[in-house]
């Protein structure tokens, strides 16, 4: 087995950090949404523009809190296969 406990690697702090800044990039860029057209059901761009992005941000929250929490598990996991040392892994005390 490896010394490094699994899980968080920098990729994967990475793509929670990008998951968690998008939505406050996609909403804080004004200019990006200040416009009426296009219209979408009768509902002007900068009205539907930010409503999509609740459903985004709840997307993009619930997308890194599932990685947050697969990388938490294998440390977990990691550190209780490692917390007795050897024996644990050979079958010893139990």
């Amino acid at each position: 087995m490896s010394d490094k406990p699994p899980g968080w690697s920098a990729a994967r702090v990475i793509v929670v950090a990008v998951l968690l800044l998008l939505p406050f990039v996609g909403t804080l860029w004004v200019s990006v949404y200040a416009r009426t057209g296009p219209a979408f059901i009768g509902v002007p761009f900068f009205y539907w523009y930010q409503m999509a992005w609740v459903i985004l941000s709840a997307a993009c929250t619930w997308a890194a809190y599932v990685l947050t929490m697969r990388a938490e598990r294998a440390r977990r996991a990691w550190n209780r296969a490692h917390a007795a040392g050897p024996a644990r892994e050979e079958g010893g005390d139990r």
